[in-house]
């Protein structure tokens, strides 16, 4: 589910399917027709309407049009903690 093949890189994949699910997709659909049509506007949604907070707010679409870096307001905790054991409660 990602573009490099990296396993950390899936939650952010993960992160979006439970936004799409809980966000969008809250109903059960009566045939694979409607579900496919629901599933296509939400992606629609969230891409072009949807302002993240993670990219300094701006909506996918926009974001990748730019050029340059973008504000990334999320902390990689995988990044900060690599080699340290993680403690179990």
């Amino acid at each position: 589910m990602t573009e490099k093949g990296d396993p950390l890189e899936n939650a952010l994949a993960e992160r979006v399917n439970g936004i799409l699910k809980q966000e969008f997709l809250e109903e059960v659909f009566p045939d694979f027709e409607t579900a496919q049509r629901e599933v296509a506007i939400a992606c629609s949604t969230y891409n072009h309407l949807r302002p993240h907070g993670s990219i300094d707010n701006l909506k996918p679409a926009k974001a990748h049009q730019l050029s340059g870096t973008i504000k990334k307001r999320w902390v990689n905790y995988w990044q900060k903690n690599k080699g340290k054991e993680a403690a179990v409660i």
